[in-house]
């Protein structure tokens, strides 16, 4: 597994960051894995050299970082992982229980260092922007939490790049910590990043890390639980252009005796914009798949056939509202 500088910063990341909403709790929603079941990918990601991993205190309500840490730590030493949480969506019915207020920031830190057993997190990112509390009120608090030794770096996840670059701007007009790292959608079938945000980053020397590479399955002609039962799938992709990359995707892998998936991410690790690309896995199999696209050479005009097709599409606002299933005093309900 190649290691790659991370951004501007001294941090080294695996090249391939693993996503870990998959596992924590099949209470949560029924394609997340128990412990049980996460534990021998954990142990297979080791093996194949990931290092760097990402949670989310609202993946399986708190269990993931329970679930992942636990089972990593038991392996390998902390510090030879990098590992990423996130705050923002609610965890309970509390209205104090969400945002990125100062109240919220310092006690999901706190709770979040609980469950994961340990007195730091290498990454910690705000899940998505919020237009309900002062920038200033946000960063102050993001500082305070670096400052504190609780957190290493400080990264955010899905928003737009005003938003994001006038959180940076009031934490640099202030003295305090900015981001290091942005967390975006981006895959062959959402680009609409590359328009402001990733230049952005690559100005400011910040780190691209993306999620849903293979667009929520799409990529990979997946039909697991996970596919079959995720609102977003349908609503967010699916359309006749959708599908004619997709099945171009499929034409390239029949080609190299590759799955879509690797086709697919390898896409995404030819291009030099991005970090590191976040995968998931609901086996050890297919974390075993994703990881091949590491050994897959795409030729130039793959590439670019690969390009071309995208056009302009509509942005993505899934992150305004509240992510679909949160946890309610012990009962799992759809918001």
């Amino acid at each position: 597994m190649e290691i790659v500088s991370f951004g501007r910063t001294g941090l080294k990341v695996s090249k391939l960051c693993f996503g870990t909403m998959t596992l924590g709790s099949s209470e949560w929603n029924p394609w997340a894995l128990d412990e049980a079941e996460s534990r021998p990918i954990l142990k297979r990601a080791l093996d194949l050299g990931i290092t760097f991993f990402d949670m989310a205190n609202w993946y399986s309500i708190g269990e993931c970082e329970r679930v992942v840490t636990a089972a990593l730590t038991s392996m390998v030493p902390r510090d030879s992982l990098v590992l990423i949480t996130k705050a923002k969506y609610p965890m309970s019915e509390d209205p104090n229980d969400q945002g990125l207020s100062r109240k919220h920031l310092l006690a999901s830190i706190d709770a979040s260092l609980s469950r994961m057993g340990t007195d730091y997190v290498d990454i910690f990112m705000v899940h998505a922007f919020d237009p309900d509390t002062p920038i200033e009120e946000t960063m102050e608090a993001l500082h305070d939490i670096v400052k504190s030794g609780k957190a290493r770096y400080l990264g955010a996840s899905t928003m737009f790049a005003w938003q994001f670059a006038q959180m940076n701007h009031v934490a640099s007009e202030n003295g305090w910590t900015a981001f290091v790292t942005m967390q975006c959608q981006y895959n062959l079938l959402y680009r609409e990043n590359d328009r402001e945000l990733i230049p952005y980053c690559l100005d400011q020397g910040i780190a691209v890390t993306c999620f849903s590479p293979l667009a929520r399955g799409w990529l990979a002609a997946s039909e697991d639980t996970r596919s079959q039962t995720d609102i977003y799938r349908e609503r967010n992709y699916g359309d006749a252009l959708d599908l004619k990359i997709c099945a171009m995707v499929q034409a390239i892998a029949t080609k190299h005796g590759a799955t879509m998936a690797e086709v697919a991410l390898a896409w995404v690790l030819s291009k030099e914009a991005i970090c590191n690309p976040v995968v998931g896995a609901g086996s050890v199999s297919q974390l075993e798949d994703n990881v091949k696209a590491l050994d897959l050479d795409l030729k130039l005009d793959e590439i670019e056939t690969l390009d071309q097709l995208y056009r302009p599409r509509d942005v993505i606002n899934d992150h305004v509202r509240n992510p679909m299933p949160r946890h309610l005093g012990g009962v799992l309900t759809e918001s």
